[in-house]
């Protein structure tokens, strides 16, 4: 995916969020519910979210520099992780502290038709944005099963936001049963029960994108698909006698950096590996632009074996 449909993804869950945010807390205090309260937390976590992932999208633009030859690139993965742990943390860890105190100390919920309208606008403002998100995840992912697109995913942009968007539309479904539940059968400890909830949700989605961005940020390959093809491509490439070996590294989500070790014909002329190694070069940023360096090494087969 771009990284103009990153951001617009991006900028559209967080508008939904800022919104949402401040209608929650607005019927939380008029109403006293816990569960309310909690889902005003969450939005407000889910917005600061998206302006350090903004952040994240400005810095990682910078251009390469001396002390960083090969960019910024990876300053998405790592406010990405900084995301999970925010959520974690702060969505998590309020929601269930909130939810426990109220079902230890269960109090009436005051103007309940306030929440049950504050939680439909809320459906409409987060379902804009869990749309948005879900097609441009949808577009990015091509073939790939939704899992499968998360888990080799190189934009971590794209599936955060629709995580986060995902757990809120499902804690909207707990609020609103927890509110519902608390109001008919005038039982108020059910919307301490769905503060819990929502706490878990939060807390479920936290661990998982914090799984999915580790691997990134201390670094992933390309798609196996992509070394296979430079692999078949470098062995066609006349006077490589073999392929010792494919590196790729992912050093953004637009940017693989390419190591690749060949072995050439011993009779060969330095001019001639050069013109290779060029051709070579052509090929693969015309197949795959993120490839935006790539390093060929000449090496003999027996000195790949003594090396590794």
């Amino acid at each position: 995916m771009s990284a103009h449909a990153s951001i617009r993804v991006i900028v559209a869950a967080l508008l939904g969020n800022l919104l949402v945010a401040l209608t929650k807390f607005g019927a939380a205090v008029i109403t006293g519910s816990s569960a309310m309260f909690s889902e005003g937390i969450h939005s407000l976590v889910d917005t600061g979210n998206q302006v350090l992932l903004l952040y994240g999208l400005r810095r990682a633009r910078r251009p390469a520099d001396r002390l960083h030859p090969f960019g910024y690139g990876k300053e998405v993965y790592f406010w990405s992780f900084v995301v999970a742990l925010l959520v974690f943390a702060l969505g998590a860890g309020v929601s269930l502290y909130e939810g426990v105190h109220r079902i230890l100390h269960p109090s009436p919920i005051e103007k309940p038709l306030v929440n049950y309208v504050v939680l439909g606008l809320a459906v409409v403002f987060e379902g804009v944005s869990w749309a948005v998100a879900l097609h441009e995840f949808r577009r990015a992912k091509g073939r790939l099963g939704y899992f499968e697109a998360v888990h080799r995913g190189k934009d971590p942009t794209l599936f955060v936001v629709l995580f986060e968007d995902s757990a809120a539309m499902l804690g909207l479904l707990a609020a609103l049963a927890g509110v519902t539940a608390a109001h008919l059968l005038e039982m108020p400890v059910f919307d301490g029960v769905a503060s819990v909830i929502i706490g878990l949700i939060l807390g479920v989605t936290a661990v998982w994108l914090a799984v999915e961005t580790h691997g990134l940020l201390i670094g992933e390959s390309a798609r196996a698909e992509t070394v296979d093809w430079v692999r078949r491509l470098a062995r066609k490439l006349p006077g490589v006698e073999a392929v010792n070996e494919v590196l790729t590294l992912h050093m953004g989500p637009e940017y693989v950096l390419l190591n690749v070790a060949l072995d050439f014909r011993d009779d060969l002329s330095a001019g001639e590996i050069e013109q290779r190694i060029a051709a070579f070069e052509r090929e693969v940023r015309r197949r795959f632009p993120e490839i935006r360096r790539v390093f060929v090494e000449a090496e003999s087969r027996k000195g790949q074996l003594r090396r590794g």
